[in-house]
């Protein structure tokens, strides 16, 4: 049975689908700006942190491992990512960011511009306990 949710939960709940639509049309623009779908901008970034497995990437991204593949593959021909063995099982593979991969990633992010000013808004303190905050959600939000 579906509970009400009480008026300052709707409310933020509003306020967070604004600034979900709000960072989705500005990644839009800056993936299409660097010649990159959104998909294969979230690879990138993903991978930017550290090489992951495709199915680790495929469960990040919420889609078929063959979507991944492909998006994979398209960012490899490119020469932003390559797939390496994993050191640790050989019949995986890693895919990891090259150099010319890791600086695409940080143009990219350096072009999303939507939150940069409304979080400079806010103190070190208080960007602090955003970030933590978020972190809860988000822990809670992850499937078992």
């Amino acid at each position: 049975m579906a509970r009400t949710a009480d008026p300052l939960t709707s409310e933020v709940i509003e306020l967070m689908s604004g600034l979900v639509s709000a960072f989705h049309r500005d990644y839009e623009a800056a993936s299409a700006a660097h010649a990159l779908t959104a998909a294969q901008a979230k690879v990138l970034s993903l991978l930017a942190r550290e090489p992951q497995p495709m199915r680790r990437i495929a469960d990040r991204m919420s889609c078929e491992p063959s979507n991944v593949t492909g998006i994979v593959d398209r960012l490899e021909a490119r020469g932003y990512v390559e797939r390496t063995p994993d050191n640790r099982d050989r019949r995986v593979k890693l895919v990891r960011v090259t150099p010319e991969g890791r600086r695409a990633a940080e143009d990219l992010r350096d072009a999303l511009g939507f939150a940069r000013e409304p979080l400079a808004a806010l103190s070190p303190a208080e960007r602090e306990q955003l970030r933590d905050l978020l972190e809860r959600m988000l822990d809670a939000a992850r499937p078992a």
